[in-house]
């Protein structure tokens, strides 16, 4: 099976990438994540995966478009149903590109993601797959979670610390105790 993968990071998609591989998949990368907050991150996020990718030789579709704008303005006043705005924008992109390059399939890393809402993500990949023909590939990957952060930490890949979008990111340390030991940490 030719499977485009939506990957939202490297961490993400290590471990994924191995047991798709394992099973015989022809797995190729796209990258395209326009709700990455600050800009900074999303360079980190992109130099990571291509690094990565390069090492593996696994071939990475690149949409480098840096939306903030796009992304806040489909957010704004909908903070509490953000995810699915975010997951439908990057999930149709794939589904875009996997149809004009005559894959069978795509699917995305965010499935790999304890913190992700699955049966949306499904739900969306199904609706989208049934709209440009395709099949959306399902598999829960947060089965290899313990895994994909042995393999990225053994291979050093840039590790984020939170999901993505300024409100992941406020989300993640709004409750922290010591902020200043925890910028520290990071540094």
């Amino acid at each position: 099976m030719k499977l485009l993968v939506h990957i939202c990071c490297a961490p993400c998609f290590v471990a994924p990438y191995k047991h798709l591989k394992e099973k015989g998949v022809d797995v190729h990368g796209f990258w395209y994540n326009h709700n990455i907050h600050p800009y900074i991150e999303y360079n980190k996020r992109l130099l990571a995966l291509k690094t990565f990718t390069e090492k593996e030789n696994i071939p990475l579709i690149i949409k480098d478009e840096y939306e903030l704008e796009k992304f806040l303005r489909d957010s704004a006043f909908r903070e509490s149903t953000r995810c699915f705005s975010c997951y439908y924008e990057r999930l149709k992109y794939t589904a875009i590109i996997a149809k004009k390059g005559n894959f069978e399939a795509f699917t995305t890393t965010l499935l790999y993601s304890k913190y992700q809402n699955h049966k949306m993500i499904k739900e969306i990949g199904e609706s989208l797959a049934k709209e440009y023909g395709l099949k959306f590939y399902y598999e829960d990957f947060r089965q290899y979670w313990k895994e994909g952060i042995e393999i990225s930490k053994s291979k050093q890949i840039y590790r984020q610390h939170y999901c993505g979008c300024i409100y992941s990111e406020y989300e993640r340390y709004k409750n922290v105790k010591n902020i200043e030991t925890t910028i520290k940490e990071m540094q």
